[in-house]
């Protein structure tokens, strides 16, 4: 179980930066939270612990999602699995084309995902929904299942759990 003084420390280390990356947007910056190696364990912590056991892979969402299913593949003792921004793979990929709340986005997995793999998918932020819904798509497209999704921080006034079907496990709020 996470250490919940180290939890309430994690959340007061993500900031708030308006108007960025363009007009109206609020960007969560996590990258303090990061650089804190405590605030990062109980975290990445907090993320898996409704899924120990139910997963053979984790796989991240670019950007900064990978940084946080590094962590996690590791303290779970499994692998990641990358889902990158379009063109960014160098083998075939499988891809998916989504809806961001500040325009439109594609991401790429490789498509040599064994069927039936057990994925926990993992991002930063859960905002409108879009990105996690396109991870879901592309793992379930090249055979996997996804066990869990579980995000950092969830913007609640953006209703991106209304898309995922409310089925995503959050460890900060907004």
């Amino acid at each position: 179980m996470p250490d919940a003084s180290a939890l309430a420390r994690a959340e007061s280390l993500i900031g708030s930066i308006a108007d960025y990356p363009e007009p109206g947007v609020v960007f969560r910056d996590i990258t303090p939270l990061l650089a804190d190696a405590e605030a990062l364990r109980a975290t990445i912590d907090a993320l898996l612990e409704p899924f120990a056991g139910q997963f053979d892979v984790v796989a991240g969402i670019e950007a900064r999602g990978f940084l946080l299913a590094g962590a996690a593949a590791v303290a779970a003792g499994v692998g990641l699995v990358p889902i990158r921004k379009a063109g960014k793979l160098p083998r075939p990929a499988a891809s998916v084309s989504y809806a961001l709340e500040y325009g439109t986005a594609e991401i790429e997995m490789h498509d040599d995902i064994a069927s039936g793999t057990r994925v926990l998918l993992l991002d930063d932020v859960l905002a409108t929904g879009g990105t996690l819904e396109a991870g879901r798509a592309l793992v379930a497209r090249l055979g996997g299942e996804v066990t869990g999704t579980a995000v950092l921080l969830e913007i609640d006034a953006l209703g991106g759990r209304a898309v995922l079907g409310g089925d995503v496990h959050t460890v900060f709020h907004a």
